[in-house]
């Protein structure tokens, strides 16, 4: 046998890199109980809960104006915030039990990297368009028949569906992204990284709220907030989720897996 068959021969032997990407973007869905099934159960639990609540008070409130008080305060509910908090744990359990199995397949890091950013981000649209959809039932229902608001509260704003999809889309990739960059930390350094990285994010916040208060600049955050409005606030979280998307792959390339 020839060295260019040898050659020939490997390169039909191993995978092309889209082919290697497309591996582990599928490693992400091989347990969708974790990343799929779980989270729609638990906030479908929270659901049937917040709808107990609202037709406790919606039996409660007798006169018309006090009901009308009553569905305005639903307007503040942060029900729905349990979804995204929960994909960081998402993206820090897939990214800390696939690594290892992915690079005992001979994936690199490069490719483990862009398969786990391309699955988070089919995840952040999935995710995003169901709580569209679940937002223009509520509206159309009028709060499920009894005012309430789980997923059209002022946190995410107002606006057509494609707004809505894309407000949804934005914290979701945020959450899977600091996910991503807390993971790499961890697989790195393990726990002393995990330390120093949290201790680091507390001296920074502290930082921050004292430039703001020695400089008497809090009218001016909150001015700015006011300014900005929803929709802008969370179209800024894009410039964090970058920077950790960059994070996480910069920590993670050096990474060694270790059980």
């Amino acid at each position: 046998m020839t060295t260019a068959t040898l050659a020939e021969t490997a390169t039909h032997a191993r995978p092309a890199p889209p082919n290697r990407i497309l591996a582990v973007v599928r490693l992400h869905f091989v347990n969708p109980a974790t990343t799929i099934t779980v989270p729609w159960l638990i906030l479908g639990f929270i659901f049937l809960v917040n709808l107990a609540i609202w037709a406790i008070i919606f039996a409660s409130v007798a006169d018309e104006e006090s009901r009308t008080n009553a569905q305005e305060g639903l307007n503040w509910s942060g029900a729905s915030f349990y979804i995204f908090v929960y994909m960081t744990i998402v993206a820090i359990q897939a990214i800390n039990l696939t690594f290892p199995f992915a690079q005992g397949y001979s994936v690199t890091r490069r490719d483990f990297y862009l398969g786990t950013s391309i699955a988070f981000i089919l995840l952040s649209a999935m995710y995003a368009a169901g709580l569209t959809v679940l937002s223009l039932v509520e509206d159309a229902t009028g709060g499920w028949g009894l005012g309430g608001h789980m997923f059209t509260s002022v946190y995410f704003g107002v606006g057509e569906w494609y707004v809505r999809f894309g407000l949804f889309f934005t914290i979701f990739a945020f959450f899977f992204f600091l996910g991503a960059a807390f993971a790499a930390v961890y697989v790195r350094w393990r726990a002393h990284g995990m330390i120093a990285l949290w201790a680091a994010i507390t001296l920074w916040i502290v930082a921050l709220i004292a430039v703001a208060t020695f400089t008497d600049s809090w009218p001016a955050v909150g001015a700015w907030f006011v300014e900005t409005g929803v929709n802008g606030v969370i179209l800024w979280t894009l410039l964090p989720t970058a920077i950790a998307a960059i994070t996480g792959y910069v920590v993670l390339r050096r990474a060694t897996p270790r059980n």
